[in-house]
């Protein structure tokens, strides 16, 4: 009997994901840990991996649409097993196309070579994206792909940083993104922008929207990430009260203790960014009621202390 895949839960908050692209074609064979798809969730573009193995039957959703978390996207079956006619998408299969799905076909040939390592990012909805080459375990060393996270991609071209020279810290020697913080010495990829200058943040600049001449106005589809910063900046100011707190603090004897610091056996570099967050968190510690949730009938006051630092990119926020 085929098996449902469905659309996983692969932040702790998704509600729903856009399917940005499709790693496995129909008929194509698919072992267990094979990425799928890769999804767009409200933190980042994530893969999608098949939990069981056999032919990849069916897709009911395509490329650029957005599920609900749970909801069916495809079907993982034997080679030659039956197609239900019902699709997932909604659209109806037809007793033709339900015969011809049973059939096993061969993997779609893949004309166009392996994406380079820089790779840039997910093509947007609607668009179709390139031949993809086999996955990263069966790549020929020589050609291989380098394994990066979605994210760490598309950071990584827009820095001008050169996967293949970085090496990778994350599950079987994969690249994240903390690798690409102390990459500052790779080369940047051919015909990628320059690196930004030492000290000098990237520049966060709006993709351009182009309006039609003649138009009143142009609608562009909001991303998961904005989507959801615009839920939580709602909730956030919506049913409690908001008061704000300032403070000068002179910074002379912490940048004397920074510079102690780096000049110490200290591993990695301590910037002043680590050392205010460190004091945020000692003064939950001292101050626990600034530690606590509001819950209706009752305050939940926690004994842990996470802090979640925003850092802008293109798209939105993300809280690394």
């Amino acid at each position: 009997m085929a098996t449902q895949v469905v659309m996983e839960a692969l932040s702790p908050t998704m509600e729903e994901g856009r399917l940005v692209e499709w790693k496995k074609q129909e008929g194509e064979t698919v072992a267990v840990g094979d990425v799928l798809a890769e999804v767009e969730t409200d933190k980042a573009v994530m893969e999608l991996v098949a939990r069981v193995a056999g032919v990849l039957l069916r897709q009911t959703v395509s490329a650029g649409q957005t599920v609900p978390v749970s909801s069916p996207i495809a079907l993982i079956g034997q080679p030659g097993e039956a197609v239900p006619a019902a699709g997932g998408n909604g659209a109806g299969a037809t007793a033709a196309a339900s015969a011809s799905a049973a059939v096993p076909r061969a993997p779609a040939p893949k004309s166009a070579p392996a994406a380079p390592a820089g790779a840039g990012p997910v093509a947007p909805a609607g668009v179709a994206p390139a031949p993809v080459a086999a996955p990263l375990a069966s790549a020929p060393a020589s050609g291989a792909r380098v394994k990066a996270s979605p994210l760490a991609r598309k950071i990584a071209q827009e820095r001008g940083l050169d996967l293949r020279v970085i090496q990778g810290s994350g599950p079987e020697g994969r690249i994240v993104l903390r690798d690409l913080e102390t990459a500052r010495a790779a080369r940047p990829a051919s015909g990628a922008p320059a690196p930004a200058a030492a000290g000098q943040a990237p520049s966060i600049v709006p993709r351009p929207v182009a309006i039609p001449p003649g138009a009143e106005f142009t609608d562009v589809p909001l991303s998961q990430m904005r989507k959801t910063i615009a839920r939580r900046l709602v909730q956030s100011i919506g049913p409690v009260p908001t008061f704000y707190l300032t403070s000068d603090v002179d910074m002379e004897r912490v940048a004397e203790a920074r510079e102690a610091m780096l000049a110490g056996p200290t591993e990695g570099k301590v910037s002043f960014n680590d050392i205010i967050i460190k004091a945020v968190a000692a003064a939950l510690r001292q101050h626990p009621a600034c530690n606590a949730w509001w819950q209706d009938d009752h305050i939940r006051y926690w004994s842990d202390v996470h802090i979640g630092m925003a850092v802008a990119i293109e798209d939105g926020l993300i809280t690394p």
